[in-house]
C-alpha cells in the first residue's frame, strides 16, 4: 500500500489549494471537534491532531481560534457528516466527505456535481469497499524495523510500513490511529511528521483517458467550489 500511495499521492484530490477555501474548511472541522469532544486539545485528541495539521497548512491563528470559541458558545450552528459516493468521469470510483448543516441542500449539489459530468452518484457503500480507511504517518527516518518494533509493542495493528528516501512511512486501520501516532512519539524524540492523516485509500487504480480527462477536471473544480465539502478521495489515474 505504502509505494502505491506514494505514487498516486498527486493525483488524489484533496480539496483546496486557495488559502481561504483551507481556512474555510479548517475552521468548520475544528469546530465540529471541538463542539463534540471540547476544546481543550489535551482532553480531545482529535482536536490536538487536527490543530495541528492546521498549523502545519499554515492556518492563522486567529481563525483557530475564532473556531474553537465559537465552539463554546450557546446554540451555533450544528453540522452533520456526510458522505456520498459514486462514479466519476471515465468509470473511477469518487468518495465525496462534506460537513453541512443542510443535508438536502448539500445533496443536491454534491448530485449536480455528478450529473454536469456526466458521472453517477450512487447509495451508501457503492464504492466504499474499494478503498481502505487507513491512518497514514510518515516522518524522517530509515531505520523501519525499529519502528516496527515499537509499534507491535504498543499492540497497534500495522497494515504497512517502509522506509524510501530516508523517509518511513506507517499504514494502520484509522481505528489505530491515536495509539500509533502517540506510540512513534514517545520512541521519537521531537518527531515531526510529513503526512499525519487518515484518508480513504484506494485499492485499484483507474485509467483516465483524453477524451474524460476534461470532464474529470470539471468535476473535481465543481467540488472544490462547494463549502460543504471537506475532502475528495478518488482512484483515478491522469
Amino acid at each position: 500500500m505504502g509505494r502505491a500511495y506514494q505514487n498516486r499521492k498527486e493525483s488524489m484530490a484533496k480539496t483546496s489549494d486557495a488559502n481561504a477555501k483551507v481556512y474555510s474548511k479548517f475552521s468548520r472541522e475544528i469546530y465540529v471537534c471541538a463542539k463534540a469532544g471540547g476544546a481543550d486539545p489535551d482532553a480531545n485528541l482529535a482536536l490536538r491532531s487536527l490543530l495541528d495539521r492546521a498549523k502545519k497548512a499554515q492556518v492563522p491563528a486567529h481563525v483557530i481560534k475564532n473556531a474553537l470559541d465559537k465552539s463554546q458558545g450557546a446554540g451555533g450552528e450544528d453540522f452533520a457528516v456526510a458522505r456520498y459516493e459514486g462514479y466519476g468521469p471515465g468509470g473511477c470510483m469518487v468518495i465525496v466527505d462534506c460537513l453541512t448543516d443542510n443535508p438536502n441542500r448539500t445533496f443536491g449539489d454534491v448530485r449536480l456535481c455528478f450529473t454536469k459530468t456526466d458521472s453517477k452518484i450512487g447509495t451508501q457503500g457503492t464504492v466504499m469497499h474499494m478503498f481502505d480507511h487507513a491512518a497514514i504517518l510518515v516522518f524522517d527516518g530509515d531505520d523501519e524495523d525499529t519502528i516496527l518494533e515499537v509499534l507491535m509493542d504498543a499492540d497497534v495493528d500495522v497494515t504497512d510500513i517502509e522506509s524510501e528516501d530516508g523517509k518511513i512511512s506507517v499504514f494502520t486501520p484509522h481505528t489505530e490511529y491515536f495509539k500509533a501516532k502517540q506510540a512513534i512519539q514517545d520512541a521519537v524524540e521531537g518527531v515531526n511528521f510529513e503526512v499525519d492523516e487518515i484518508q480513504f485509500i484506494p485499492q485499484t487504480t483507474t485509467a483516465i483517458g483524453a477524451d474524460d480527462l476534461p470532464n474529470f477536471e470539471k468535476f473535481i473544480a465543481m467540488l472544490d467550489e462547494l463549502d460543504d465539502v471537506q475532502n475528495v478521495f478518488h482512484n483515478a489515474e491522469i
